[in-house]
């Protein structure tokens, strides 16, 4: 399938500012939330700084959601798929949760990252496999709708042809997550991704792909459209939060079943030669399973359960961030995972490396770097994470590495 494939390069402002994606239609907005004439607000992304203030303050018309009336807890799973408790307090998921009338990603510049160097930009040099051997292994961060900068960087890699077939024998690609929204053209990655693990695999290889949070908003918002969910902010709906995050009518227009189950069998976490594949940097996945194949069945089992409290809060656990990027306790948070889920080091998507870096400039264009200057993915957390979205939605490059790094 080559739906969507072709279109022209995608248009995006010099600013950042086209990563923060407002309601462009208000009718569909206040009838998803039931506040006709309400501002647009933004979504996705906590609006706080680590220690609780405000990284943005109230802005003209922005009003928070009316606090949700008490209601019954989603069905817990069956026994033979427990979930996992944590040690996260209520007070964690308030400020990590997802809540759709937040403001976008803060601008961090305050020395939440604890001062230079606690994130680590390296160039990497891809490593030979060896000729008997299983191919070489890549990764690649968050897509998020521009086809043309992937197509771009796997032909740069040499894993697929002029013509868009994939070239390169038996290596072996994984998908971090994240292939619709801001972009112009999701259906067109999801297609392409689908049809190159087709061709992968007649070669001797594989593409494969994990479950970003992305996908599970647009699993909901197809699923459940304006059916009311409760969220950390009071009553949502996916429809309302799919159009914050950048959801692109076009997508819906063309999304098919085929796209809807093929997104749904995803797994959400893979263990490749030491390294654990995700795509979020939180240690939400603790809280679905002891190994990987109880983490992916877990959810599975719940996504095709198709409640829309349960889906919502898979969401709202996939969207936190940051968990490994704290100089005092990000280490440990990634060696949590290691130790469960084994590996030496976590590859994530999910938070651009601009953000993590502290390399984005504030509100009034005082900026000294920015997402353009991110050319290779990132290490950080005492080398135990690396980052991979380098921010394609900011004007940043989209990340197609070779592992493992040699840094």
């Amino acid at each position: 399938m080559t739906q969507g494939a072709g279109q022209g390069p995608a248009m995006r402002t010099d600013t950042l500012r086209d990563f923060r994606v407002p309601v462009t239609e208000p009718a569909a907005y206040a009838a998803s939330t039931g506040h006709p004439g309400e501002a647009p607000v933004y979504g996705e992304y906590p609006a706080y700084y680590d220690d609780g203030t405000p990284a943005v303050p109230p802005q003209p018309g922005y009003a928070p959601a009316p606090a949700a009336p008490p209601a019954t807890p989603p069905a817990a799973p069956p026994a033979s798929h427990p979930v996992h408790a944590t040690s996260h307090t209520p007070e964690d998921d308030d400020f990590e949760g997802y809540t759709p009338t937040h403001r976008d990603l803060p601008i961090i510049g305050r020395g939440a990252l604890g001062g230079p160097g606690d994130t680590v930009q390296v160039q990497y040099v891809p490593q030979e496999a060896a000729a008997d051997g299983p191919g070489p292994l890549y990764v690649v961060g968050d897509v998020h709708g521009y086809l043309d900068e992937l197509v771009t960087e796997l032909h740069a890699q040499g894993l697929i042809d002029a013509e868009r077939r994939w070239s390169a024998g038996n290596a072996r690609l994984w998908f971090l997550g994240d292939f619709t929204d801001r972009g112009p053209d999701g259906i067109g990655v999801i297609d392409l991704v689908m049809r190159l693990s087709a061709e992968a695999a007649a070669a001797g290889g594989y593409c494969k792909a994990l479950m970003g949070n992305h996908e599970l908003l647009l699993i909901g918002a197809k699923r459940f459209g304006d059916t009311p969910v409760v969220s950390g902010a009071g009553t949502a709906t996916f429809q309302a939060a799919w159009l914050l995050n950048g959801g692109q009518r076009s997508d819906m227009e063309r999304l098919q079943d085929v796209h809807l189950q093929w997104m749904s069998r995803l797994d959400a976490a893979v263990l490749e030669e030491g390294h654990l594949l995700l795509h979020s940097d939180t240690t939400a996945y603790l809280d679905y399973g002891d190994s990987i194949e109880d983490v992916n069945d877990t959810i599975h089992e719940l996504l095709n359960r198709g409640d829309a409290d349960i889906t919502w809060d898979l969401f709202r656990k996939f969207t936190k961030r940051f968990a490994f990027r704290d100089e005092g306790t990000g280490p440990q948070a990634v060696r949590e995972l290691l130790d469960t889920y084994g590996g030496s080091r976590v590859v994530h998507g999910h938070s651009p490396i601009p953000y993590l870096l502290g390399e984005v400039g504030t509100e009034d264009g005082d900026e000294s770097r920015g997402p353009e200057a991110v050319d290779g993915p990132h290490v950080y957390a005492e080398g135990l994470a690396i980052a991979m979205d380098g921010g394609v939605t900011m004007a940043g490059k989209l990340l197609v590495v070779q592992l493992p790094l040699n840094d």
